[in-house]
């Protein structure tokens, strides 16, 4: 799909990977949706990124919460034509922990709700708008891109409820992509390693070094940039469709 004069809806788009994306798709002509929770990121990001960007405050684990802001995009744009599902959360917390207490089982339920559920509800709905898109060339009407981790495969001590919620992504990839695919749209996801965003801003240099030798090579940590450089290749390649993709330079998680 070429992107020039397309919209897009980024969720989690203020920061982190999901605002990596964000700039490049406007960066290569598509105007971009941004859906957070962060009210005072995402006017900033706004007004940074200028007139082809907007921010629209959702929590996505509320459905009528997505469906208007998915309608309010249409209608502002004319259309939906790529959807990048980045929004989630990564809280860690053992089954049964040293001092004998179990999992929260609220925040289990918690994470499943933003990281799968939410995920899904924003996909139905942008699909919708979706398939109203008149198609391209090559029949194409839109293109879905899922962010599961690759805790999905190789999940580590305290990520029950994370790897649960991403692993529940990769497992709806395929059927969502068979699913859509009549219709023109394409559905894929990325599975990304150890990433150098906003959540290890806090970790000093040595911790982030010792990450990146998990790495089989290169030996670091993996960027927003890169990920998003992965976003707009499958946007642009029709022949990439229900698959996973792991962007994590070889790593394999230990246990802890």
């Amino acid at each position: 799909m070429d992107l020039n004069g397309k919209t897009a809806i980024v969720t989690g788009g203020v920061s982190g990977l999901g605002n990596g994306a964000a700039r490049r798709l406007m960066a290569h002509g598509a105007r971009v949706a941004m859906f957070d929770v962060n009210r005072d990121k995402g006017l900033a990001a706004e007004q940074e990124m200028g007139e082809n960007a907007r921010f629209f405050e959702v929590d996505v684990t509320d459905p009528e919460a997505v469906a208007a802001a998915v309608a309010a995009v249409a209608e502002l744009w004319g259309g939906v034509h790529v959807l990048v599902n980045a929004a989630g959360i990564a809280p860690a917390m053992r089954v049964v922990s040293r001092d004998g207490s179990l999992f929260d089982l609220h925040l289990f339920k918690t994470v499943i709700s933003i990281n799968l559920i939410g995920m899904f509800d924003v996909i139905r709905n942008v699909a919708g708008v979706m398939a109203r898109n008149e198609p391209d060339e090559g029949g194409e009407r839109g293109v879905i891109v899922n962010v599961a981790s690759i805790a999905a495969f190789d999940g580590q001590i305290g990520q029950a409820a994370y790897s649960a919620s991403k692993g529940g992504v990769v497992g709806m990839t395929l059927p969502i992509a068979r699913d859509l695919g009549p219709l023109g749209i394409r559905v894929m996801t990325i599975a990304p390693g150890i990433m150098d965003t906003p959540l290890l801003d806090a970790a000093p240099p040595e911790l982030k070094e010792a990450l990146g030798k998990i790495q089989v090579f290169p030996q670091r940590l993996g960027t927003a940039e890169e990920f998003a450089h992965l976003v707009h290749t499958i946007v642009e390649n029709q022949m990439l469709n229900g698959e996973v993709i792991r962007l994590d330079a070889g790593a394999r998680m230990p246990p802890k």
